[in-house]
């Protein structure tokens, strides 16, 4: 089959059947096929080597694509048996078996580079929750800000795609049908929810979270009402960048930062602003009609990434939590089963096809260099807790009516 085929089959299967079961139905199929061709006519023989050669075509793809399904012994000691059964098809010229263990090298690598992955696990940033060094008692001039780190919004815009595309890479077709078969393998009442394998899309789903607070945290801790302005300016500059490099994802993580209350309260600094750019900003992540602006940004992104000469061009990084609820709904739409009690092979094909696009955008090699400066800056600076950004805005700007007198005696 074509390799759509053979990806949509292998990215689906694993809702029904787990990995190392499937494994060992293909070698049951290679036991069989060889017997037969074995026994049979000269001209049978002679077929045992393009059935050799379509065997190492399937177990190429699906080390490459899912290498993470060999993890398990099972796997791995069915894998090593059918390799074995191969080489023997075609044992005079050897080739088969110089494949086989180029795959099997390439797979410990992917399998090695993944738990490495897995160990040096990101120490998720605690928000400051302490009120003493939030309240401000002394002037902060002396406290570094973004801008004294990086004041070019373009730049900060390629190191936020920088740390973007570094993520993604971490995600793995795998990682996201958990979404399917973690819900509810409802078919055969086996629930495959593993916690460790939506580990990558909790940690990439907290850098969106994190970057919001970083950046309200920069805006409300601000004491003079002309920088914070500035400040305003400065991420509406970045979310733009953002948006015309093609990260939406940073770029919807900016624009939620800086409409969180505790910085959208902020009238006398928001007065002062030039709105104009962020109300362009807010019309493309209108969430009005399924975000049908930002869909067709996204589209607009993806038909230029398609033909694109440069990487600098080929750059599409979606708004990662709409892309899991699309999953997520299409599943939730869809039966796993027809009526006849076939599996539901368009439902697969619709979601394995929207899986497909993300990995081509993921494996994009990154066109700027690493500043290490700033993306330290970005991964490590004190962000503040919900309550401290309150605390802070309310000293930046006083409680305008009775709830926010209430809100800020409380928070006193």
């Amino acid at each position: 089959p074509q390799r759509t085929y053979i990806f949509t089959f292998l990215l689906s299967s694993r809702v029904f059947i787990h990995p190392h079961e499937l494994l060992a139905k293909v070698g049951q199929i290679c036991i069989k096929q060889k017997q037969q061709l074995e026994m049979g006519t000269e001209a049978e023989k002679a077929k045992l080597k393009s059935f050799a050669a379509k065997i190492i075509q399937l177990l190429k793809e699906w080390t490459e694509t899912f290498p993470y399904d060999f993890q398990d012994e099972k796997s791995m000691k069915e894998l090593k048996e059918i390799a074995h059964r191969i080489t023997q098809c075609d044992e005079e010229n050897g080739t088969v078996k110089k494949i086989i263990s180029q795959m099997t090298q390439n797979l410990l690598m992917a399998l090695s580079a993944r738990s490495q992955y897995q160990e040096i696990r990101e120490k998720f940033r605690q928000p400051v929750t302490d009120k003493g060094t939030i309240l401000k008692t002394k002037p902060q001039s002396t406290q570094k800000d973004i801008l004294s780190v990086c004041c070019d919004p373009l730049i900060l815009a390629q190191q936020l795609t920088y740390i973007e595309l570094e993520r993604l890479s971490n995600i793995y077709p795998e990682d996201l049908m958990q979404i399917v078969s973690h819900m509810d393998s409802l078919d055969n009442h086996k629930c495959r929810g593993d916690v460790t394998k939506t580990y990558n899309l909790e940690a990439y789903d907290n850098w969106f979270n994190c970057l919001s607070m970083l950046v309200a945290t920069e805006i409300c801790r601000v004491v003079k009402k002309k920088q914070r302005t500035r400040m305003v300016e400065f991420f509406i500059d970045v979310a733009r960048e953002c948006f015309n490099i093609g990260n939406f994802n940073s770029m919807m993580a900016i624009i939620s930062g800086m409409n969180l209350s505790p910085v959208a309260r902020l009238k006398k600094t928001w007065s002062k602003v030039k709105t104009a750019k962020f109300d362009v900003l807010e019309h493309h992540m209108d969430p009005s009609s399924n975000f049908c602006n930002y869909r067709t940004a996204l589209q607009g992104a993806a038909q230029r990434s398609q033909t694109a000469n440069s990487n600098r061009e080929k750059i599409v990084i979606p708004v990662f939590n709409l892309f899991i609820k699309d999953i997520y709904f299409l599943h939730k739409i869809h039966t796993n089963r027809l009526p006849n009690g076939q599996i539901n092979f368009k439902k697969f094909w619709e979601i394995s096809r929207q899986i497909h696009d993300f990995l081509t955008w993921k494996q994009v090699e990154c066109p700027f260099e690493k500043d290490k400066k700033i993306q330290s800056y970005l991964l490590t600076a004190p962000i503040y807790s919900e309550e401290a950004l309150f605390i802070a805005s309310f000293e930046s700007e006083g409680p305008e009516n009775h709830m926010e007198k209430d809100s800020w005696k409380t928070l006193r």
